[in-house]
């Protein structure tokens, strides 16, 4: 179905599934040696029609998830670098996808770079498989709601396409395992990622970096990092909705499909600390509740919580996370070491202690900057974020593990968990599980 043909409509139908799991299975199977073997053969002319640019002077960008953030992420690309183009358009949607084609068109300046052509906008489960299989697309923006970001991810790269890859990348440990053996494929096959942690490519934050490895404040002993706001949208549901189409609306509100927001929102300052810390946490213990947001129209997210973090060496992390009307708001990392206090937020970083500092330079925007080094990395510079984004996104969801059950979850645990979120199938009833209660929800 074509945008131009009926923008309101949208396939959920279970054969559009089928047609997408079993579409990205060949995609890989064209790939051999790639996401399933740990050593691979030369890469085949699919790679090397997409994987090398060098020298391009226009650079074809597909968009895989046209809502908010996707649409944002199409406009940055255009921002990035005179030479992109948005070539193809996919979402479940085709509201979304007209949308987004709307909005790109009326944006003048971009004269036909932001112009898609309506054969070129691809609806349903499996309209990601129609932008991969475009040979007019060098990289691919992934945008749709977290729940998908493994099997997408594993498809791009099989596909041989360069990856900008949105954050979270996982909602549990099976699917970061997915990811990451399909970053493992990127680097053989000599294919760039670029994440959507866009703080590791906003100036602020990469200078106070270089103060912390500078050992402007000391060793790093610990930290403490917060994102307390209010609430967030709610769409209600339309009679004439599926289970599926009102869950994918409102992916916020169900772990399968965002991870709950530990995951999708506070993964942003989970990744600095990691990257202040210089590695992932060994183990947490966390709590949090559903307090205010108990309606059903809410799902079955938490609207609080409250981890503890310990990383090598003993040192401790402090994390909260919020999403409550009328509370206090905070949004912000706050780094310790033996010498002085780092503080961080987007566009601010400030040193307390002996040896002050104060970032003062310009501060260009993180989502137009991180296109641009994506893009400058297809031109010859390296670059797969992919591994750092999978173990922040991964921290995360260590901490609502912890939360959920009431349990210790160490890194191992998380990582190796048998836990699917993704439902068994995805036509009839999507039945919301229970919220979960610490002490008798399992760790599994």
């Amino acid at each position: 179905m074509q945008t131009g043909q009926n923008p309101q409509a949208s396939w959920l139908s279970r054969r559009a599934f089928l047609r997408t799991t079993s579409g990205a299975a060949a995609l890989a199977a064209a790939v051999p040696g790639t996401l399933l073997a740990s050593r691979g053969s030369a890469a085949p002319s699919v790679v090397a029609r997409s994987a090398h640019v060098g020298g391009m002077d226009s650079i074809r960008v597909g968009v895989i998830g046209c809502g908010g953030r996707g649409t944002g992420a199409a406009v940055n690309a255009l921002e990035a670098d005179p030479g992109t183009r948005i070539t193809a358009l996919a979402d479940v949607f085709g509201d979304r996808v007209g949308g987004c084609r709307e909005q790109l068109a009326g944006m003048g300046d971009f004269g036909d770079r932001s112009q898609v052509a309506v054969e070129k906008c691809h609806t349903g489960l499996d309209s990601y498989l129609r932008v991969l299989e475009d040979p007019g697309v060098d990289y691919v923006i992934l945008a749709t709601t977290p729940g998908f970001r493994p099997m997408h991810f594993e498809a791009a790269i099989a596909a041989g396409k360069h990856v900008f890859l949105e954050k979270p990348v996982a909602v549990d440990g099976a699917g970061i395992r997915r990811v990451l053996a399909a970053a493992e494929a990127a680097d053989r096959l000599g294919l760039n990622v670029v994440a959507g942690t866009q703080r590791r490519h906003e100036a602020s934050y990469l200078a106070a970096m270089e103060e912390v490895r500078s050992g402007r404040i000391g060793e790093v002993t610990g930290a403490h990092c917060y994102w307390n706001q209010g609430g967030l949208w709610l769409r209600p549901r339309q009679a004439e909705w599926s289970d599926l189409e009102w869950q994918i609306r409102n992916w916020l509100y169900f772990t399968w499909l965002s991870g709950d927001h530990i995951v999708e929102q506070h993964v942003h300052n989970l990744d600095v600390v990691n990257w202040a810390m210089g590695s992932h946490p060994v183990k947490c213990m966390g709590m949090g509740g559903r307090q205010v947001r108990t309606g059903a129209e809410y799902g079955h997210i938490f609207d609080h919580f409250a981890v503890e973090y310990e990383y090598s060496g003993g040192r401790q992390v402090m994390s909260m996370c919020r999403q409550i009307d009328g509370c206090a708001g905070r949004v912000e990392e706050r780094i310790f070491g033996t010498q002085g206090r780092l503080t961080t937020r987007p566009g601010f970083a400030v040193v307390e202690g002996a040896r002050g500092w104060r970032f003062g330079a310009a501060n260009a925007s993180p989502y137009m900057q991180e296109h641009a080094d994506l893009i400058a990395a297809m031109r010859g510079e390296r670059l797969n974020e992919a591994r750092q984004v999978a173990e922040s996104t991964l921290t995360a969801i260590m901490g609502r593990m912890s939360a959920y059950t009431g349990q210790e979850v160490t890194w191992e645990q998380a990582l190796n968990s048998e836990q699917v979120l993704m439902p068994a199938s995805l036509e009839g009833e999507i039945s919301v599980p229970a919220v979960a209660v610490p002490g008798q929800t399992p760790l599994v």
